[in-house]
């Protein structure tokens, strides 16, 4: 692989959350010298909000090349957690499990049998349970409760542990990691890249924008000309966190925007909300309270319990029908955002075409 002795770095990567971070660590893997920028600490924003569900089933309703790709992702997440945990000496919590889609109503059951079935011609199982079934695999579901679809391919990552290893992987790799540093503009050319970090002046073969909700907030020129990013904004989400025997909720429960999940601690998440808010971290107690009301009807036994942590998240969301993932032009820019509720789950899949594309732009 060729390597630009007149750079600073072969790669400059713009934003440290899973995205970014998992870029620039695979890309030290490859023997690049990797420059990784974040305006805040690494994996300090939607990455470590994220609850870790690595669901395919409950984020796609038909056949799409995006549910390729998520299924794709999914199948790489074993050896992707494998091989971080390897580099970083940290563990990180991974588990395959399965989810249950309840039903209230014949109507809703009637629906998500059909639904379940245009996901199955795209690869991922499912079955539907009885009242019966459904209860027995899941006592604490809500009694009224008439059937479920219940996915058994799915998985859960705990993605703060994820993102700590990942910043420890970097390093340990050799990534030089810049933290509270701004990258506010990057000029891209067909040859290289230069990026303005504060007041320093950056070269490097090549760059990624991967800021998340932020990342069309960067100026950028191709070929000395401006290049309107495509859009970006932050859609707000509150998340709870309860504390439940471990072991007690047998698989990730959903119905409707409500979901319950459990880390093998005990730790169980229940969210959430979605608000077209900008980058307002205020915590508003009346979702909160609507979280809780919600969240304790699908599982009554969360009733009378205090969240032990409530928190929010900023979901990068763009205009684009899919996430910004691939090289802008044949300039030496790559674009790797806008994943909205699946960043995690597309982490995997998302770094391998992105180091794809940039090894082959360097041979």
């Amino acid at each position: 692989m060729a390597r630009r002795p007149d750079t600073d770095y072969d790669v400059i990567i713009v934003g440290g959350g899973v995205i970014g971070a998992s870029i620039a660590w695979r890309l030290a893997r490859n023997h690049l010298r990797v420059l990784l920028a974040d305006a805040r600490a690494i994996g300090s924003e939607a990455s470590t909000a994220a609850a870790g569900m690595l669901a395919p089933g409950g984020e796609f309703d038909q056949p799409s090349p995006m549910l390729d790709f998520a299924i794709g992702s999914l199948g790489r997440y074993q050896n992707f957690v494998a091989e971080i945990e390897a580099d970083s000496g940290l563990p990180i919590e991974f588990r395959r499990t399965s989810a249950i889609q309840i039903a209230l109503t014949h109507t809703e059951l009637e629906s998500l049998i059909v639904r379940a079935a245009l996901q199955r011609t795209a690869g991922i199982p499912s079955t539907v349970l009885t009242k019966d079934q459904l209860h027995a695999l899941a006592p604490l579901v809500r009694s009224d409760a008439i059937g479920a679809v219940h996915y058994a391919n799915e998985a859960i990552v705990d993605a703060a542990g994820l993102m700590t290893a990942l910043r420890a992987a970097c390093l340990a790799r050799g990534v030089t990691v810049e933290e509270q540093s701004r990258v506010t503009s990057i000029a891209a050319t067909r040859t290289s890249t230069r990026a303005l970090l504060g007041d320093k002046s950056i070269d490097a073969a090549s760059a990624v924008i991967s800021a998340g909700a932020w990342s069309s907030g960067i100026n950028v020129t191709i070929d000395h000309h401006p290049y309107p990013l495509p859009r970006s904004y932050p859609m707000k989400g509150h998340l709870l966190g309860y504390r439940l025997p471990a072991g007690s909720i047998a698989a990730t429960i959903r119905h409707d925007h409500t979901y319950v999940l459990q880390r093998a601690d005990g730790f169980s998440i229940a969210g959430s909300s979605t608000e077209d808010a900008g980058f307002d971290r205020t915590i508003d107690p009346k979702i909160v309270a609507d979280i809780a009301v919600r969240a304790s009807s699908l599982l009554p036994a969360l009733r009378g319990l205090q969240p032990e942590s409530v928190w929010i998240g900023f979901r990068p969301a763009t205009d684009t029908p899919a996430p910004n993932i691939g090289r802008v032009h044949s300039s030496r820019l790559w674009l790797a955002y806008g994943h909205y509720r699946n960043g995690v789950l597309l982490a995997p899949a998302t770094c391998d075409q992105v180091c794809r594309e940039i090894s082959a732009a360097l041979e």
